[in-house]
């Protein structure tokens, strides 16, 4: 199975000068735990995840005044839509991280997360935890 079979094509894009609260809002509407960070001044395409948020807040940040530029991953593993999943795990495994921006011709046309790939691995049926008797 291929990385174009599990990844979301809901792609969030936002700017680097977006605080953490509006891109936790944006994230939020459209139920997606990672966004696309386009910063030109950077270099280019990085993520911002929802544990760069939690993160941020955690240390007693202001997510009103916090930018996502200084939250940014800008040193990203990019997949392709014809990685295998094996290969998208491997790469999140090796690197520590969930989420995988998927680039077809250098455009982010998708992202790939660990639950995507679970999804597809584990048939429906058997992802329903089962009840522990009362």
């Amino acid at each position: 199975m291929l990385v174009r079979d599990a990844m979301s094509t809901v792609v969030l894009t936002i700017g680097p000068a977006h605080t953490l609260r509006q891109a936790a809002a944006l994230m939020s509407a459209r139920r997606v735990g990672a966004a696309v960070v386009l910063d030109p001044d950077a270099g280019g395409i990085g993520i911002l995840t929802e544990r760069d948020i939690l993160n941020s807040v955690g240390l007693g940040q202001n997510p009103d005044t916090e930018r996502t530029h200084a939250h940014t991953t800008n040193d990203v593993v990019f997949a392709t839509p014809s990685w295998t999943l094996e290969e998208a795990a491997q790469a999140m495994a090796h690197g520590g991280f969930r989420h995988l921006i998927v680039l077809d011709g250098g455009e982010p046309v998708g992202i790939v997360s660990v639950r995507d790939i679970i999804r597809r691995w584990v048939p429906a049926r058997q992802r329903r935890p089962e009840r522990l008797p009362a």
